[in-house]
Protein backbone atom coordinates (compact mmCIF):
# COMPACT_ATOMS: atom_id res chain seq x y z
CA UNK A 1 0.00 0.00 0.00
CA UNK A 2 1.37 3.86 -0.83
CA UNK A 3 1.40 5.93 1.43
CA UNK A 4 1.00 9.92 1.22
CA UNK A 5 4.08 11.83 2.42
CA UNK A 6 3.02 15.43 3.36
CA UNK A 7 5.18 18.29 1.62
CA UNK A 8 7.07 19.13 5.06
CA UNK A 9 8.38 15.40 5.33
CA UNK A 10 9.16 15.11 1.94
CA UNK A 11 11.09 18.42 2.07
CA UNK A 12 13.02 16.79 5.83
CA UNK A 13 13.79 13.60 3.85
CA UNK A 14 15.13 14.92 0.59
CA UNK A 15 17.62 17.23 2.70
CA UNK A 16 18.31 14.01 4.94
CA UNK A 17 19.63 12.56 1.24
CA UNK A 18 21.51 15.27 0.07
CA UNK A 19 23.42 15.69 3.99
CA UNK A 20 24.40 11.99 3.58
CA UNK A 21 25.38 12.06 0.38
CA UNK A 22 27.81 15.10 1.54
CA UNK A 23 29.21 12.77 4.11
CA UNK A 24 29.57 9.93 1.95
CA UNK A 25 32.08 12.61 -0.06
CA UNK A 26 33.09 15.68 1.70
CA UNK A 27 35.60 16.19 -1.15
CA UNK A 28 36.43 14.94 -5.07
CA UNK A 29 39.13 14.43 -7.04
CA UNK A 30 38.51 16.70 -10.38
CA UNK A 31 41.58 15.82 -12.25
CA UNK A 32 44.81 13.80 -12.56
CA UNK A 33 48.24 15.24 -13.94
CA UNK A 34 51.45 12.91 -14.56
CA UNK A 35 54.83 14.48 -15.19
CA UNK A 36 58.45 12.49 -15.94
CA UNK A 37 61.29 13.60 -14.62
CA UNK A 38 64.92 11.77 -15.11
CA UNK A 39 64.69 10.13 -11.59
CA UNK A 40 60.84 9.72 -10.63
CA UNK A 41 57.27 10.10 -12.10
CA UNK A 42 55.20 12.88 -10.31
CA UNK A 43 51.50 12.37 -10.00
CA UNK A 44 49.27 15.00 -8.83
CA UNK A 45 45.41 14.86 -7.67
CA UNK A 46 43.60 17.68 -8.04
CA UNK A 47 41.24 17.72 -5.20
CA UNK A 48 38.24 20.35 -4.60
CA UNK A 49 39.23 20.18 -0.70
CA UNK A 50 41.55 18.67 1.83
CA UNK A 51 42.28 14.96 1.89
CA UNK A 52 43.17 12.55 4.60
CA UNK A 53 45.22 9.22 2.74
CA UNK A 54 47.25 6.24 3.15
CA UNK A 55 49.78 4.64 0.83
CA UNK A 56 51.36 1.24 1.23
CA UNK A 57 53.01 -0.83 -1.11
CA UNK A 58 52.05 -4.41 -2.61
CA UNK A 59 54.75 -6.87 -4.13
CA UNK A 60 54.14 -9.88 -6.51
CA UNK A 61 53.26 -8.13 -8.68
CA UNK A 62 54.41 -4.25 -7.89
CA UNK A 63 51.82 -2.15 -6.74
CA UNK A 64 51.46 0.84 -5.01
CA UNK A 65 48.10 1.36 -3.36
CA UNK A 66 46.52 4.84 -2.34
CA UNK A 67 43.84 4.70 0.28
CA UNK A 68 41.58 8.24 0.08
CA UNK A 69 39.04 9.03 2.89
CA UNK A 70 35.85 10.83 1.58
CA UNK A 71 36.51 11.40 -1.48
CA UNK A 72 34.33 10.68 -5.25
CA UNK A 73 36.76 10.48 -8.44
CA UNK A 74 35.60 12.40 -10.93
CA UNK A 75 38.59 13.03 -13.30
CA UNK A 76 39.23 10.83 -16.23
CA UNK A 77 42.84 9.35 -16.13
CA UNK A 78 42.10 8.15 -19.92
CA UNK A 79 44.60 10.99 -21.10
CA UNK A 80 47.82 9.87 -18.90
CA UNK A 81 50.59 9.00 -20.76
CA UNK A 82 52.11 5.91 -19.02
CA UNK A 83 54.77 4.85 -21.58
CA UNK A 84 58.01 6.64 -20.22
CA UNK A 85 57.05 5.56 -16.33
CA UNK A 86 56.97 2.70 -14.15
CA UNK A 87 53.30 3.06 -14.05
CA UNK A 88 51.19 0.30 -16.13
CA UNK A 89 47.63 0.79 -15.35
CA UNK A 90 45.84 2.76 -12.90
CA UNK A 91 42.76 1.57 -11.22
CA UNK A 92 40.03 2.59 -8.58
CA UNK A 93 37.10 1.53 -6.60
CA UNK A 94 34.77 2.81 -3.65
CA UNK A 95 35.69 1.25 -0.78
CA UNK A 96 33.65 1.39 2.21
CA UNK A 97 30.28 3.30 0.87
CA UNK A 98 32.74 6.44 0.55
CA UNK A 99 36.32 5.97 0.49
CA UNK A 100 38.36 5.90 -2.61
CA UNK A 101 41.07 3.05 -3.41
CA UNK A 102 43.53 4.45 -6.28
CA UNK A 103 45.65 1.30 -7.18
CA UNK A 104 48.77 1.58 -9.46
CA UNK A 105 50.39 -1.43 -11.43
CA UNK A 106 53.81 -1.03 -11.67
CA UNK A 107 56.40 -2.48 -13.98
CA UNK A 108 59.66 -2.12 -11.52
CA UNK A 109 59.98 -1.58 -7.84
CA UNK A 110 59.98 2.29 -6.56
CA UNK A 111 60.58 4.42 -3.98
CA UNK A 112 57.39 6.64 -3.12
CA UNK A 113 56.99 9.92 -1.20
CA UNK A 114 53.83 11.72 -1.01
CA UNK A 115 52.52 15.01 0.42
CA UNK A 116 49.71 17.09 0.43
CA UNK A 117 49.58 20.97 -0.89
CA UNK A 118 46.94 23.47 0.25
CA UNK A 119 45.46 26.12 -2.37
CA UNK A 120 47.26 28.89 -3.52
CA UNK A 121 47.03 31.73 -6.18
CA UNK A 122 47.61 28.59 -8.87
CA UNK A 123 45.86 25.27 -8.06
CA UNK A 124 43.65 24.32 -5.35
CA UNK A 125 44.11 21.42 -2.76
CA UNK A 126 46.55 18.60 -4.03
CA UNK A 127 47.49 15.17 -3.62
CA UNK A 128 51.20 14.89 -4.75
CA UNK A 129 52.40 11.24 -5.31
CA UNK A 130 56.55 10.65 -6.61
CA UNK A 131 57.64 7.11 -7.65
CA UNK A 132 61.26 6.98 -7.68
CA UNK A 133 63.21 5.03 -9.72
CA UNK A 134 65.19 2.31 -7.94
CA UNK A 135 68.63 2.29 -9.92
CA UNK A 136 71.70 0.02 -9.42
CA UNK A 137 74.89 2.39 -7.95
CA UNK A 138 78.03 2.53 -9.83
CA UNK A 139 81.05 3.07 -7.91
CA UNK A 140 83.09 6.31 -9.82
CA UNK A 141 86.68 5.46 -10.89
CA UNK A 142 89.25 8.04 -10.22
CA UNK A 143 88.89 9.15 -14.04
CA UNK A 144 85.39 10.15 -13.54
CA UNK A 145 86.22 12.70 -10.23
CA UNK A 146 90.03 13.87 -11.74
CA UNK A 147 90.77 14.43 -15.96
CA UNK A 148 94.01 12.15 -16.84
CA UNK A 149 96.89 14.22 -16.82
CA UNK A 150 97.80 16.21 -19.75
CA UNK A 151 94.10 16.31 -21.05
CA UNK A 152 92.36 19.61 -21.31
CA UNK A 153 88.76 19.73 -20.05
CA UNK A 154 86.23 21.98 -21.02
CA UNK A 155 84.35 24.24 -18.70
CA UNK A 156 81.40 23.01 -17.51
CA UNK A 157 77.99 25.22 -17.30
CA UNK A 158 74.76 24.46 -15.56
CA UNK A 159 71.99 26.15 -17.05
CA UNK A 160 68.62 25.71 -14.57
CA UNK A 161 65.35 26.55 -16.11
CA UNK A 162 62.88 27.40 -13.58
CA UNK A 163 60.33 25.99 -12.22
CA UNK A 164 58.56 23.01 -14.16
CA UNK A 165 55.72 20.17 -13.84
CA UNK A 166 53.16 21.76 -11.55
CA UNK A 167 55.16 24.73 -10.80
CA UNK A 168 54.31 26.78 -13.71
CA UNK A 169 56.36 29.91 -11.80
CA UNK A 170 54.56 33.29 -13.06
CA UNK A 171 51.72 33.25 -16.04
CA UNK A 172 52.03 36.19 -18.56
CA UNK A 173 48.89 37.24 -20.46
CA UNK A 174 47.53 34.57 -22.84
CA UNK A 175 48.76 32.02 -20.94
CA UNK A 176 52.43 32.37 -21.58
CA UNK A 177 54.35 30.46 -18.52
CA UNK A 178 57.43 31.29 -17.22
CA UNK A 179 58.84 27.15 -16.95
CA UNK A 180 58.29 27.00 -20.60
CA UNK A 181 59.96 30.51 -21.40
CA UNK A 182 62.69 29.59 -18.67
CA UNK A 183 63.38 26.28 -20.86
CA UNK A 184 63.60 27.68 -24.08
CA UNK A 185 65.70 30.13 -22.94
CA UNK A 186 67.76 27.58 -21.36
CA UNK A 187 68.09 25.43 -24.50
CA UNK A 188 69.01 28.02 -26.67
CA UNK A 189 71.93 29.05 -24.17
CA UNK A 190 73.01 25.42 -24.13
CA UNK A 191 73.12 25.37 -28.20
CA UNK A 192 75.36 28.18 -28.00
CA UNK A 193 78.04 26.91 -25.18
CA UNK A 194 77.98 23.20 -26.92
CA UNK A 195 79.21 24.73 -30.05
CA UNK A 196 82.07 27.06 -28.50
CA UNK A 197 85.27 24.36 -28.05
CA UNK A 198 86.17 24.57 -24.48
CA UNK A 199 82.69 24.37 -23.17
CA UNK A 200 80.05 22.35 -22.31
CA UNK A 201 76.55 22.83 -21.10
CA UNK A 202 74.74 20.63 -18.72
CA UNK A 203 70.68 21.63 -18.56
CA UNK A 204 69.69 20.84 -14.84
CA UNK A 205 65.81 20.38 -16.14
CA UNK A 206 65.56 19.51 -20.17
CA UNK A 207 61.78 18.78 -19.92
CA UNK A 208 58.68 19.70 -18.27
CA UNK A 209 59.18 18.18 -14.64
CA UNK A 210 59.50 19.94 -11.03
CA UNK A 211 63.05 19.93 -9.47
CA UNK A 212 63.72 20.88 -5.59
CA UNK A 213 65.48 23.94 -5.60
CA UNK A 214 68.05 22.11 -3.34
CA UNK A 215 68.22 19.44 -5.71
CA UNK A 216 69.04 21.49 -8.67
CA UNK A 217 72.50 22.99 -6.92
CA UNK A 218 73.16 18.96 -5.92
CA UNK A 219 72.99 18.13 -9.86
CA UNK A 220 74.93 20.80 -10.71
CA UNK A 221 77.69 20.14 -8.16
CA UNK A 222 77.02 16.48 -9.09
CA UNK A 223 78.41 17.31 -12.58
CA UNK A 224 81.52 19.11 -10.81
CA UNK A 225 80.78 22.63 -12.87
CA UNK A 226 82.78 25.28 -12.86
CA UNK A 227 79.13 28.25 -12.89
CA UNK A 228 75.79 27.27 -12.47
CA UNK A 229 73.18 29.92 -14.11
CA UNK A 230 69.36 30.43 -13.16
CA UNK A 231 66.66 31.44 -15.82
CA UNK A 232 63.96 33.08 -14.84
CA UNK A 233 60.89 35.63 -15.90
CA UNK A 234 59.98 38.04 -13.25
CA UNK A 235 56.33 39.03 -12.04
CA UNK A 236 54.74 41.88 -10.36
CA UNK A 237 50.98 42.99 -9.06
CA UNK A 238 51.72 46.18 -11.55
CA UNK A 239 51.62 45.27 -15.25
CA UNK A 240 53.89 48.17 -15.44
CA UNK A 241 56.75 46.96 -13.98
CA UNK A 242 59.12 46.15 -16.78
CA UNK A 243 63.03 44.46 -17.58
CA UNK A 244 65.67 42.81 -17.14
CA UNK A 245 67.63 41.62 -13.62
CA UNK A 246 70.75 39.84 -12.71
CA UNK A 247 71.18 38.24 -8.96
CA UNK A 248 73.76 37.09 -7.30
CA UNK A 249 73.87 35.09 -3.66
CA UNK A 250 73.28 38.01 -0.44
CA UNK A 251 75.90 38.76 1.67
CA UNK A 252 73.73 37.41 4.50
CA UNK A 253 72.59 34.35 2.67
CA UNK A 254 76.28 33.49 2.04
CA UNK A 255 76.66 33.85 6.12
CA UNK A 256 73.71 31.57 6.47
CA UNK A 257 74.50 28.86 4.31
CA UNK A 258 78.15 28.49 5.90
CA UNK A 259 76.24 27.96 9.30
CA UNK A 260 74.32 25.55 7.55
CA UNK A 261 76.57 23.68 5.72
CA UNK A 262 79.03 23.25 9.38
CA UNK A 263 75.89 22.42 10.89
CA UNK A 264 74.94 19.27 8.43
CA UNK A 265 77.43 16.54 8.42
CA UNK A 266 76.47 14.90 5.47
CA UNK A 267 77.53 19.06 4.18
CA UNK A 268 80.67 19.22 5.82
CA UNK A 269 81.80 16.07 3.72
CA UNK A 270 81.18 18.24 0.68
CA UNK A 271 83.97 18.74 -0.97
CA UNK A 272 85.06 22.90 -1.75
CA UNK A 273 87.16 23.50 -4.77
CA UNK A 274 85.84 22.22 -7.54
CA UNK A 275 87.58 19.29 -8.27
CA UNK A 276 87.45 17.97 -4.78
CA UNK A 277 90.68 18.90 -3.42
CA UNK A 278 89.57 19.84 0.07
CA UNK A 279 87.25 17.95 2.27
CA UNK A 280 86.07 19.80 5.99
CA UNK A 281 85.34 16.30 7.20
CA UNK A 282 88.28 16.21 8.99
CA UNK A 283 88.78 19.85 10.09
CA UNK A 284 87.81 20.99 13.42
CA UNK A 285 84.79 23.38 13.44
CA UNK A 286 87.13 26.90 13.50
CA UNK A 287 88.93 25.57 10.86
CA UNK A 288 86.28 24.70 8.47
CA UNK A 289 84.41 27.37 9.12
CA UNK A 290 87.22 29.46 7.96
CA UNK A 291 87.79 27.40 5.07
CA UNK A 292 83.75 27.32 3.78
CA UNK A 293 83.86 31.66 4.35
CA UNK A 294 86.96 32.10 2.18
CA UNK A 295 85.45 29.62 0.01
CA UNK A 296 82.40 31.56 -0.23
CA UNK A 297 83.58 35.20 0.04
CA UNK A 298 85.79 34.06 -3.12
CA UNK A 299 82.69 32.59 -4.87
CA UNK A 300 80.28 35.43 -4.24
CA UNK A 301 83.26 37.55 -5.68
CA UNK A 302 83.62 35.59 -8.92
CA UNK A 303 79.46 35.42 -9.41
CA UNK A 304 79.19 38.93 -8.94
CA UNK A 305 81.63 39.48 -11.52
CA UNK A 306 79.99 37.65 -14.08
CA UNK A 307 76.94 38.91 -12.92
CA UNK A 308 78.16 42.15 -14.35
CA UNK A 309 79.11 40.98 -17.32
CA UNK A 310 76.15 39.43 -18.22
CA UNK A 311 74.31 42.61 -17.05
CA UNK A 312 75.57 44.79 -18.90
CA UNK A 313 75.47 42.02 -22.27
CA UNK A 314 71.57 41.64 -21.31
CA UNK A 315 71.27 45.50 -21.48
CA UNK A 316 72.34 45.67 -25.09
CA UNK A 317 69.12 43.49 -26.28
CA UNK A 318 66.42 44.67 -23.73
CA UNK A 319 65.54 46.60 -20.81
CA UNK A 320 66.59 46.42 -17.72
CA UNK A 321 64.90 46.97 -14.36
CA UNK A 322 68.07 47.85 -12.53
CA UNK A 323 71.71 48.72 -13.71
CA UNK A 324 73.57 46.48 -10.98
CA UNK A 325 73.92 43.14 -10.03
CA UNK A 326 71.79 42.66 -7.01
CA UNK A 327 71.52 40.28 -4.24
CA UNK A 328 69.09 38.47 -2.25
CA UNK A 329 69.08 35.23 -0.51
CA UNK A 330 67.63 32.53 -3.53
CA UNK A 331 68.31 28.96 -2.04
CA UNK A 332 70.05 28.24 -6.00
CA UNK A 333 73.08 30.43 -5.27
CA UNK A 334 73.90 29.05 -2.43
CA UNK A 335 76.48 26.64 -3.89
CA UNK A 336 79.86 27.34 -1.54
CA UNK A 337 82.06 26.59 -4.14
CA UNK A 338 80.57 27.54 -7.04
CA UNK A 339 79.71 31.14 -8.82
CA UNK A 340 76.23 31.37 -9.40
CA UNK A 341 74.05 34.00 -10.91
CA UNK A 342 70.03 33.95 -11.29
CA UNK A 343 68.95 35.87 -14.68
CA UNK A 344 65.50 37.16 -15.00
CA UNK A 345 65.14 37.81 -18.15
CA UNK A 346 62.03 40.30 -17.83
CA UNK A 347 58.44 40.90 -16.81
CA UNK A 348 56.57 38.03 -17.90
CA UNK A 349 53.58 40.31 -16.01
CA UNK A 350 54.29 43.73 -18.41
CA UNK A 351 51.93 42.19 -21.60
CA UNK A 352 54.34 43.86 -23.87
CA UNK A 353 57.48 41.83 -22.35
CA UNK A 354 55.86 38.56 -22.23
CA UNK A 355 54.67 38.69 -26.16
CA UNK A 356 58.83 39.71 -26.73
CA UNK A 357 59.59 37.08 -24.14
CA UNK A 358 57.29 34.71 -25.59
CA UNK A 359 59.32 34.67 -29.02
CA UNK A 360 61.93 32.52 -30.34
CA UNK A 361 63.47 35.42 -31.98
CA UNK A 362 63.90 37.21 -28.46
CA UNK A 363 64.63 34.00 -26.08
CA UNK A 364 67.70 33.62 -28.75
CA UNK A 365 68.82 37.18 -27.92
CA UNK A 366 68.47 36.91 -24.49
CA UNK A 367 70.54 33.67 -24.80
CA UNK A 368 73.25 35.14 -27.17
CA UNK A 369 73.50 37.95 -24.39
CA UNK A 370 73.64 35.50 -21.36
CA UNK A 371 76.78 33.39 -23.11
CA UNK A 372 78.61 36.75 -24.21
CA UNK A 373 78.82 37.73 -20.66
CA UNK A 374 79.84 33.99 -19.21
CA UNK A 375 82.59 34.02 -22.20
CA UNK A 376 83.81 37.36 -21.40
CA UNK A 377 84.74 36.09 -17.55
CA UNK A 378 85.89 32.85 -18.64
CA UNK A 379 88.29 34.51 -21.22
CA UNK A 380 89.22 36.51 -18.29
CA UNK A 381 89.86 33.96 -16.14
CA UNK A 382 90.22 31.00 -17.37
CA UNK A 383 90.16 27.80 -14.90
CA UNK A 384 92.98 25.90 -14.71
CA UNK A 385 93.44 22.76 -16.63
CA UNK A 386 90.91 23.65 -19.22
CA UNK A 387 91.06 24.03 -22.88
CA UNK A 388 90.31 28.14 -23.01
CA UNK A 389 93.12 28.46 -20.54
CA UNK A 390 95.56 26.66 -22.73
CA UNK A 391 94.42 28.60 -25.81
CA UNK A 392 94.98 31.99 -23.53
CA UNK A 393 98.30 30.87 -22.67
CA UNK A 394 99.23 30.41 -25.99
CA UNK A 395 98.25 33.43 -27.83
CA UNK A 396 99.69 36.92 -26.95
CA UNK A 397 95.98 38.79 -25.83
CA UNK A 398 94.85 42.34 -25.61
CA UNK A 399 93.39 43.29 -22.85
CA UNK A 400 91.57 46.39 -21.98
CA UNK A 401 91.81 47.38 -18.87
CA UNK A 402 88.92 47.81 -16.45
CA UNK A 403 87.86 50.27 -13.27
CA UNK A 404 89.70 48.53 -10.20
CA UNK A 405 92.26 47.20 -12.74
CA UNK A 406 95.90 47.10 -11.28
CA UNK A 407 98.79 45.70 -12.82
CA UNK A 408 99.73 42.78 -10.78
CA UNK A 409 96.27 41.65 -10.85
CA UNK A 410 96.38 41.62 -14.19
CA UNK A 411 99.64 39.53 -14.65
CA UNK A 412 98.87 37.30 -11.43
CA UNK A 413 95.12 36.85 -13.70
CA UNK A 414 97.05 35.87 -17.10
CA UNK A 415 100.04 33.52 -15.30
CA UNK A 416 103.01 36.50 -16.20
CA UNK A 417 104.82 38.22 -14.33
CA UNK A 418 104.78 42.46 -13.89
CA UNK A 419 108.05 42.87 -15.47
CA UNK A 420 107.09 40.74 -18.69
CA UNK A 421 103.73 42.94 -19.25
CA UNK A 422 105.76 46.33 -18.47
CA UNK A 423 108.62 44.75 -21.07
CA UNK A 424 106.14 44.04 -23.79
CA UNK A 425 104.30 47.20 -23.65
CA UNK A 426 107.36 49.41 -22.81
CA UNK A 427 106.03 50.58 -19.41
CA UNK A 428 108.58 52.40 -17.45
CA UNK A 429 105.69 51.81 -14.40
CA UNK A 430 103.01 50.12 -12.84
CA UNK A 431 100.56 52.58 -13.84
CA UNK A 432 97.57 51.73 -15.59
CA UNK A 433 94.11 53.52 -16.75
CA UNK A 434 90.56 52.56 -17.25
CA UNK A 435 90.32 51.53 -21.07
CA UNK A 436 93.96 51.23 -21.93
CA UNK A 437 95.39 48.65 -24.07
CA UNK A 438 97.33 46.18 -22.66
CA UNK A 439 99.30 43.52 -24.58
CA UNK A 440 99.54 40.12 -22.58
CA UNK A 441 102.69 38.00 -23.75
CA UNK A 442 102.54 34.48 -24.50
CA UNK A 443 103.57 32.05 -22.34
CA UNK A 444 104.53 28.72 -24.67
Amino acid sequence: MLRLIKAPALWLVICLCITAQGALAAASIDGIRLWRAPDHTRLVFDLSAPVEYQIFALQNPHRLVIDINSVAFKANPAALDFSATAISTLRTAVRNGKDLRVVLDLSARVNPRSFVLGRNEQYGDRLVVDLYDQKSSTAKTVADVVPTSGKLRDVVIAIDAGHGGDDPGAIGPGRIYEKKVALSISRELKKLLDSKPGYRAVLVRDGDYYIPLRDRTRIARKKRVDMFVSIHADAFRKASAHGASVYALSRRGATSETARYLAQRENRADLIGGVGTVSLNDKDKMLAGVLLDLSMTATLDSSLEVGGNVLQSVGKVTRLHKKRVEQAGFVVLKSPDVPSILVETGFISNPAEAKRLNKRSHQRKLARAIFDGINLYFVRRPPVGTLLASQQAKKAAVYVVVRGDTLSDIAQRHRVSTKEIQRRNKLKSTSIHVGQRIIIPSRS
